[in-house]
């Protein structure tokens, strides 16, 4: 039902996938996800929306290659169809009409940026992306980015593309020179995001994060994407994944990601697979 129209390889461990579903392209929003599923047995799989086309009726997802499932997807191609594709999930993305955004992405973060940047740019924002990676061939999207924001900053880890450094760096030398920022949004790994909010706190600056790297069921059920936003417990699926990055707390929430690492590489009691 749901056919891959387009597969992609961005890099050694990152893939794009083009997918026809009608019926999410149709009502799905900037900062939205999906779940899927690969075969019947298959694992929910929360991925966000990086891209949609209503008259194509397709959804355009970019996923990391991290562990069983995701081998799974990255063994289909073109013209092969998913077991399951459901969506929109989540809030969308509260665009606000200001005069200078700044996105910051981390890795596969680029995915969920583009669309909420190409929004605000398409509503007369002024749009810079600051995007990095440990190496050249992680960098995402950048001449995608290039298309509607005024400037786009690189950082690599190893100096291999742009300027070498973090993308923290970046931001506080804009803020640094004078730059006015009505809102910066990053999306990447929550230490990632955590040192931005570092960045733009001392200033007010209005910064809003999106916390998909922490959804496992995707339906607010398992209540493993529970987090403290401004003292009270939200989840990300049903009540993100964007928050006010100034209101969350993040000690917490990387406190309870590392709970369970020594479980993360385990044998399937069902199946017998190593995960």
């Amino acid at each position: 039902m749901y056919k891959i129209l387009r597969k992609e390889k961005l890099n050694d461990v990152v893939e794009l996938m083009e997918i026809h579903a009608p019926n999410v392209s149709r009502k799905c929003e900037p900062g939205q996800f999906i779940i899927l599923r690969v075969g019947e047995d298959g694992e929910r799989i929360p991925l966000t929306i990086a891209d949609f086309d209503r008259e194509k009726e397709t959804i355009t997802i970019i996923y990391q290659i991290v562990g069983y499932s995701t081998e799974q997807l990255a063994k289909l191609n073109q013209g092969d169809e998913l077991t399951d594709f459901v969506g929109p999930l989540g809030e969308p993305t509260q665009l606000h009409q200001s005069k200078h955004v700044v996105g910051v992405a981390g890795g596969v973060g680029s995915a969920p940026l583009f669309p909420q940047l190409r929004a605000l740019a398409n509503m007369g924002v002024e749009c810079d992306a600051i995007i990095g990676g440990r190496e050249a061939q992680y960098v995402l999207l950048a001449e995608e980015f290039k298309k509607f924001c005024k400037n786009v900053y690189i950082t690599t880890d190893d100096g291999s593309l742009g300027q070498k450094g973090f993308v923290t760096q970046v931001l506080a030398d804009l803020i640094e020179k004078g730059e006015t920022i009505d809102e910066v949004i990053a999306i990447g790994p929550v230490p990632m995001m955590k040192a931005v909010v570092g960045v733009t706190k001392p200033h007010n600056i209005k910064t809003s994060v999106s916390l998909n790297p922490i959804m496992i069921d995707g339906t607010g059920m398992c209540g493993c994407c529970r987090v403290s936003v401004d003292g009270k417990i939200k989840f990300a699926c049903v009540d993100g994944p964007d928050f006010d990055g100034l209101l969350v707390d993040f000690d917490e929430l990387i406190a309870r990601q590392k709970m369970f690492k020594s479980e993360e590489a385990h044998i399937c009691n069902l199946t017998g697979v190593k995960r």
